[in-house]
């Protein structure tokens, strides 16, 4: 480890499977916020305060889902602002891309043990 709080161990042999399992659905769970307004905030939430103290791998992913959509709101209400100046319409296009890529290249490197960074991520927790 290179010292960084947020390390986590590298290869699916370090983490054990049914950790690797909740993070996954951690990153997966964000879809939910298709179904149900702001699910994709409330359900990966649930499942990182489930597991947040049982495991540090399912809490380092946890914390990356909630820091990316809560990034993900902040960002999205800039590019509704700058809709007036029609740069916002590009930035909410790309957000929208990102909010469907990110969540699934995070949920396949949660289950084989990886860590994943977010793009455009402020870090809060």
């Amino acid at each position: 480890m290179n010292g960084d709080p947020y390390a986590c161990p590298q290869g699916s042999a370090a983490v054990a499977k049914a950790d690797r399992d909740a993070a996954m659905f951690c990153h997966l769970a964000a879809f939910a916020g298709l179904v149900f307004p702001f699910g994709d905030l409330i359900a990966p939430l649930i499942i990182w305060l489930m597991k947040k103290d049982t495991s540090p791998y399912v809490d380092l992913h946890g914390r990356e889902v909630m820091n990316f959509h809560i990034s993900m709101y902040i960002w999205a209400v800039v590019s509704l602002i700058l809709c007036l100046v029609l740069v916002g319409f590009v930035m909410l296009l790309g957000l929208m891309v990102l909010g469907v890529v990110c969540p699934i290249v995070g949920a396949v490197r949660a289950s084989e043990g990886r860590e994943y960074r977010y793009p455009l991520t402020i870090r809060f927790l």
